[in-house]
């Protein structure tokens, strides 16, 4: 038996579901953490006034509020960069963000097929990627059908997977997505739902704190 998240973006509600079909995110048993989570998603104070984009329904709600609450100097300092900053003019490269310790990696980049993409997770750190131009897939596979594929380097582990088991979303403008250590991926997929595969991804690693 397994847990499974289930998330709707458009209205920021989510439910916990037990089945058989696989274990993609973190399971939290609490309901009011669940309810909290909603709550403080609707009541958008994180967002230091980033109007631009909202979670895709994949994101962890509870993961995200959680770390939030232990971690919101880095969080806040994410979102209110975001809000000031020019994504699509700021040029590419590695740009700190004042204050703290994070790095935004600004990329201009293309989407390439599946069997060229590794999957990955990461045990120190958060991605928090945002398309801002173009469109990007991800994917997100079953823990319970993969294995690790070498050793951890550099807080980076890949892993081999069931396809048949992987679920894929793409990303656009209006979402961003976050991937916590239970959510290992794969980004940088081709979409099928557009011909043209280039796109500028904001990438920016948040510590994880237990």
């Amino acid at each position: 038996m397994s847990f499974l998240v289930s998330l709707s973006a458009g209205a920021q509600t989510f439910g916990v579901a037990r089945n058989m079909e696989g274990y993609y995110t973190k399971y939290f048993a609490s309901k009011q953490l669940w309810q909290d989570a909603e709550k403080w998603i609707a009541g958008g104070e994180w967002r230091q006034g980033f109007q631009q984009a909202a979670p895709h329904a994949s994101v962890n709600l509870a993961d995200f509020y959680t770390q939030y609450q232990r971690n919101p100097e880095q969080w806040s300092a994410l979102f209110k960069w975001l809000h000031d900053t020019d994504l699509l003019a700021i040029p590419k490269g590695k740009h700190p963000i004042e204050g703290t310790t994070l790095v935004v990696s600004v990329e201009d980049s293309k989407n390439e097929p599946l069997a060229k993409r590794q999957s990955e997770s990461h045990y120190h750190h958060i991605d928090f990627q945002y398309v801002v131009k173009g469109t990007e897939r991800f994917g997100v596979i079953d823990h319970l059908t993969s294995q690790p594929k070498g050793q951890w380097r550099d807080d980076v582990i890949h892993y081999d997977y069931d396809l048949r088991r992987t679920r894929f979303y793409d990303s656009t403008p209006d979402a961003f997505f976050i991937f916590f250590p239970s959510d290992w991926h794969i980004a940088k997929v081709e979409s099928p739902k557009t011909d043209d595969q280039t796109i500028r991804v904001i990438v920016i690693k948040v510590d994880y704190i237990d």
